[in-house]
């Protein structure tokens, strides 16, 4: 992964020592069961989790070096741990390790703890981008905007409308994700093909529980990869919903719009040649960011496709988009957070652009009223759309309002009061508090 654009927390657990030590704890309850069970001598386990009292550092040295000529890495980290052991005076005790167990035992349960544990920091990121968006949308409830359909000036609504938008949507990617955990926390012991043939299921159960996974009903010796595709495809929605706001942000952001900005912080340079430029540099970041995502959706994808009961063209893949997804997702979440906490937003501006199209955004409400007062929807659009798009060639220097006054046709059916009422904008706002009260409860 780009150390950029990554965090110690996120990256941590994807180092080869914490693999290694998720590698331990596996064989060991599994061993320590078997020893319950009488399969193999109670002392095994007893030997292996004594000697990881001591706290032993992972040589992932030593054991790349065990790998380089076994070209096996479970048989290299079982060769190393086994040294290890013996060397501590527990002889002969390691060798009851991975006793039944297949390395897709290993391999396919410490991805699915990596995983877990990585989605439960990606559920704090969301929580607390949830909390930064909830706080901006309070912030600006009643703060009047333009709402723009195709780019171009629709109907006014409030920026915390547009904020509670984006809060409801990660809402829904949390829940997606919490579904995503639960699909891809499962646990495989179950032997070479998946068949407990040399390994009993009570040793799967019990190293799931001690893991916090549930059992994979039916392993064919690897997890199947559909759960894998549905977890990295929820990652890819999140990156969307990722994109969507910051999207949202650069285009606020441009010179002509500039209703909303990131944070300028003091000393920030926003070019090389021009030093006037502030720049929508994270949320362009962003961006990016969010097209990577997406793109580790699908190889998991591809990967369900597996030969007969394994193969490993999935191993490979896996290896890049575990750490990278979760690891660049999770430096994008807290990177949109910092902008949602530090936006700067210019209601006066809004104002501004809602103004300077000379009233046209009140269309509809009198289309509405003329409908209403006997006119057919046919004349009614006619009359509002011939005045309407005087003021829009005079680029908002005529007055929608004051050319309906004038036209003969409108005011046999409203008169000046009417119309005047039709282009009161708190209207657009009555049921501000109806929408907030669905999305934030």
């Amino acid at each position: 992964m780009v150390p950029r654009y990554a965090r110690p927390a996120m990256s941590a657990l994807w180092e080869p020592e914490a693999k290694f030590r998720i590698w331990f704890e596996i064989e060991a309850h599994a061993t320590q069961k078997l020893g319950e069970m009488g399969v193999v001598p109670t002392s095994a386990g007893k030997a292996l989790w004594d000697w990881w009292a001591t706290n032993p550092k992972i040589d992932v040295e030593a054991i790349d070096a065990i790998e380089a000529v076994t070209k096996h890495d479970v048989i290299a980290f079982l060769t190393w741990v086994a040294e290890q052991v013996d060397a501590a005076g527990y002889t002969g005790e390691a060798r009851f390790m991975h006793q039944g167990m297949t390395s897709s035992d290993v391999l396919d349960t410490t991805l699915a703890v990596q995983l877990a544990r990585a989605t439960d920091m990606l559920l704090d990121d969301l929580d607390a981008l949830l909390a930064a968006i909830k706080t901006r949308a309070e912030e600006h409830k009643f703060t009047p905007t333009i709402g723009r359909s195709h780019g171009i000036h629709a109907e006014p609504v409030t920026f915390g409308l547009k904020l509670a938008q984006a809060y409801a949507e990660f809402d829904r990617c949390r829940d997606r994700l919490v579904a995503a955990r639960k699909e891809i926390a499962t646990c495989a012991v179950s032997g070479a093909v998946g068949t407990f043939a040399n390994i009993d299921p009570e040793v799967e159960a019990y190293v799931a529980e001690q893991l916090g996974l549930s059992v994979e009903p039916v392993s064919t010796q690897v997890i199947p990869r559909d759960r894998h595709a549905m977890y990295f495809s929820t990652l890819a929605v999140i990156a969307g919903s990722i994109e969507r706001l910051a999207v949202e942000v650069r285009h606020l952001q441009r010179t002509e719009v500039l209703e909303a900005e990131e944070y300028f912080s003091p000393g920030q340079k926003g070019s090389s040649a021009m030093p006037h430029k502030r720049n929508p540099i994270l949320t362009e970041n962003l961006t990016g960011q969010a097209r990577m995502i997406r793109a580790y959706a699908l190889p998991a994808l591809e990967n369900v496709a597996l030969w007969h009961e394994r193969d490993i063209s999935h191993s490979s893949v896996e290896r890049f988009i575990g750490p990278d997804a979760t690891i660049t997702l999770d430096f994008a979440l807290a990177r949109l957070t910092g902008v949602v906490e530090k936006l700067l937003i210019y209601p006066e501006r809004m104002q501004s652009n809602m103004d300077a199209m000379g009233g046209l955004v009140h269309s509809q409400r009198v289309l509405l009223a003329l409908t209403q007062a006997g006119v057919s929807r046919e004349d009614a659009y006619r009359l509002v759309q011939r005045n309407a798009m005087k003021v829009w060639e005079s680029n908002g220097a005529l007055s929608l309002l004051e050319l309906l006054k004038g036209d003969e046709e409108v005011t046999a059916a409203l008169s000046h009061e009417q119309l005047e009422e039709k282009f009161d904008l708190e209207y657009h706002f009555k049921h501000v508090d109806t929408i907030f009260a669905r999305v934030f409860g």
